[in-house]
């Protein structure tokens, strides 16, 4: 049971980073954004590929498949800013392109990094008296670092720019701020964090696959939407710490689902089930919540 949460735990901080690119654009950008599934697999492709080919070392690739992911980020941006197609279709179309475009950067459908040099094995060798805890403490403070710097860029003129973008596209133009530099902006640092996200989890999982990032913008969604549940504010801080403890939950829950799943019907075969369900839990959930809220306040009226 330790280790199912401890790795769990791994899992969730990984793929937390993602949740918070996810954060950005459902949450503060309000924009729907599905470049995220293909996103993801080209942070994990460009990892992948240059951790192969090249003696780059594993931390300095994360830094380049963030790069990467902002400029798929970018496109999208640019077919909904200058082109005029909507968001949830310029989403669509980045997101199918990228899995042509990640087909050609591995040249395969599939990398495998087991005899490569990963961030984990170094991390592992290095912080040994650590034990099987030293991934998870990698995890940890990769993702805090991004997690306060993502804080402390938000508290900044240009971030409070970004959030009131999402709050009121008028009133911020208004302003003066150009609406469509902030959407480029959000998007590209959202599908760069995605992707940090991707070549992460390739390096931890030991391969990247051209099918990994299906389901990405639903995972992070339900990390989104679990961590609001549980913690309420409206500080930046709070919400993106929600955003990471909803991540683990989330795999937490799906890791004991497959588990002993087994005990009601349960089979490795129904991840995605498995996962759908758990985002209608997280939908539904605050929806039955607010609605009884509503009716003890009529009723004590």
């Amino acid at each position: 049971m330790v280790s199912i949460l401890v790795h769990a735990a791994e899992q969730g901080l990984a793929y937390g980073i993602a949740a918070l690119g996810v954060f950005l654009t459902y949450r503060v950008l309000k924009f729907p954004d599905l470049t995220v599934d293909g996103s993801f697999v080209t942070g994990a492709a460009v990892a992948s590929l240059l951790l192969i080919r090249t003696g780059i070392d594993p931390f300095s690739v994360l830094l380049i498949a963030f790069a990467a992911g902002a400029g798929a980020g970018l496109v999208t941006g640019l077919l909904n800013t200058k082109l005029g197609i909507t968001n949830l279709l310029a989403g669509v179309l980045t997101m199918i392109m990228l899995y042509s475009i990640n087909l050609r950067i591995m040249g395969r459908p599939n990398l495998s990094l087991l005899r490569a040099s990963t961030a984990t094995r170094i991390v592992s060798a290095a912080w040994s008296p650590l034990g099987s805890l030293a991934v998870l403490a990698f995890m940890l403070v990769l993702t805090l670092i991004i997690k306060f710097g993502l804080d402390y860029f938000l508290r900044t003129e240009l971030g409070f720019a970004l959030r009131a973008t999402g709050d009121s596209e008028r009133m911020i133009t208004a302003q003066g701020v150009n609406v469509n530099t902030m959407k480029l902006l959000g998007l590209a640092l959202s599908n760069g964090l995605v992707a940090l996200s991707g070549a992460l989890v390739a390096q931890y999982s030991g391969f990247a696959d051209v099918g990994m990032g299906i389901g990405t913008i639903v995972t992070g969604l339900a990390a989104v939407i679990i961590g609001g549940t549980l913690i309420r504010s409206n500080r930046v801080g709070w919400m993106t710490s929600s955003v990471l403890v909803g991540s683990m939950i989330y795999r937490a829950a799906v890791s004991l689902a497959l588990r002993y799943g087994y005990v009601i019907g349960f089979e490795a075969s129904d991840l995605k089930l498995i996962t759908s369900l758990l985002v209608i839990v997280a939908l539904v959930v605050p929806y039955l919540r607010e609605r009884r809220s509503k009716k003890v306040l009529a009723c004590s009226h």
